[in-house]
């Protein structure tokens, strides 16, 4: 992970104890409660690879059974320790974050593990056999983590009984669309008490059932759209049905703004901004009004500033005088989980599971995050010396 090397993880071994214990309770036998901080352990050891028969061999045993049945057949429930997750994510990123939705690939070989087919994946750069999960992480000036997950479940799977009995998946589990899987993720976070100031996440996620809900809640969000999304409303009582670009064509040079979308590896990631308020021209947007006192919506556009023709759009929901800096300062975060989706991956074992279940994945899935989410809790605290003035303490 950048600007943190493991010896800093084993240095502060105090953590991983803590975490052990806010865990303890999640399981009801000692067996499985053992091997669950032996799991992260593993996660967190530089191992080749951190398969079944790895992890077992650093936990010091002889065969990978006993880390297959934490996986597999061991009395807990992930969705009770992703809960957990998300409660130690908050308690060391601190309030006022933002939310990110998105997914990710997992590239898989065969039909069997739960919700596999040939898919697009960003991880594959293409088509390719593959699982996807969608993801929500929480990103504050401290750092970034991810607070759930779900396994999207092709609309074939749902229909095949047969395959759902194999992957255990459970009956109840209909099909979901990426954008629903990322509402139901962020509808729980809300309904737990998280209070982001903001939540954001590419085109995928920016579908009207989403918006609706965030706006019902006075949510602020900045969500891209496509870029040949076309928007209607009312123009002076009449109805006008434009495409976006359309729109910013008709925008002055003074409606620009150069403004940083945050630091890349790159450097500042400087892009050309404008936005358009639907109440301060009379908008209305899709024929529907802000149902929200004191909000507004616009349509906000970022242009490249060595390739002008490259456009990107989103939508924004927020209070009446939120300003293009602190809008610019969200749609910038959305970068945060493509990050960390590299950094669970090569740092926590995110994608090198062997499982092929529903109720693996999920386990897995679940373990590794906190093992990652532990790694960002260190490092924020090593930016705050607090693990240093703790360990000096002792």
């Amino acid at each position: 992970m950048s600007g943190l090397c493991l010896e800093a993880v084993q240095e502060w071994q105090h953590e991983l104890a803590l975490l052990s214990k806010r865990l303890a309770p999640r399981f009801v036998r000692a067996e499985p409660r053992k091997r669950s901080l032996a799991y992260l352990r593993g996660l967190l050891a530089p191992l080749e690879r951190r398969n079944g028969w790895q992890l077992a061999e650093h936990a010091g045993e002889r065969t990978p059974d006993g880390m297959q049945r934490l996986l597999s057949t061991a009395e807990w429930n992930a969705d009770d320790v992703r809960d957990d997750l998300r409660c130690y994510v908050l308690d060391h990123l601190g309030p006022g974050g933002v939310l990110v939705v998105d997914k990710t690939g997992f590239i898989k070989k065969g039909t069997k593990s739960a919700g596999v087919k040939r898919q697009y994946s960003g991880t594959a750069g293409g088509i390719d056999n593959c699982q996807l999960g969608v993801f929500l992480a929480y990103t504050t000036e401290h750092g970034s983590a991810f607070i759930d997950r779900e396994l999207f479940l092709p609309q074939e799977w749902v229909n095949d009984n047969s395959r759902r009995d194999a992957a255990r998946i459970p009956q109840e589990r209909v099909f979901q669309t990426k954008a629903e899987l990322g509402l139901a993720m962020i509808e729980r976070a809300l309904n737990a008490e998280v209070k982001p100031a903001w939540v954001t996440g590419d085109s995928v996620y920016s579908a009207a059932a989403l918006r609706r809900s965030l706006e019902a809640r006075q949510q602020p969000y900045v969500l891209a759209t496509a870029t040949n999304a076309v928007l209607r409303f009312l123009e002076n009582n009449r109805l006008r049905i434009a495409e976006l670009p359309e729109l910013f064509a008709e925008l002055g040079k003074s409606s620009w703004q150069r403004r940083s979308a945050g630091v890349g590896s790159k450097g500042e990631r400087e892009f050309d901004w404008a936005w358009i308020s639907f109440r301060s021209l009379g908008l209305t947007d899709d024929l529907r009004p802000a149902n929200a006192s004191g909000f507004d919506k616009w349509i906000l556009a970022r242009r490249s500033v060595d390739k002008p023709e490259e456009m990107a759009y989103y939508r924004v929901f927020a209070p009446i005088g939120t300003t293009l800096d602190e809008v610019v300062r969200a749609a910038g975060t959305r970068w945060s989980i493509e990050v960390g989706f590299e950094q669970a991956k090569n740092d926590a074992g995110l994608d090198e599971y062997e499982v092929r279940s529903w109720v693996g994945w999920h386990r897995h899935v679940t373990l590794s995050l906190f093992a990652y989410a532990l790694l960002v809790a260190v490092r924020a605290g090593h930016k705050k010396g607090a693990f240093g003035e703790a360990t000096s303490s002792r």
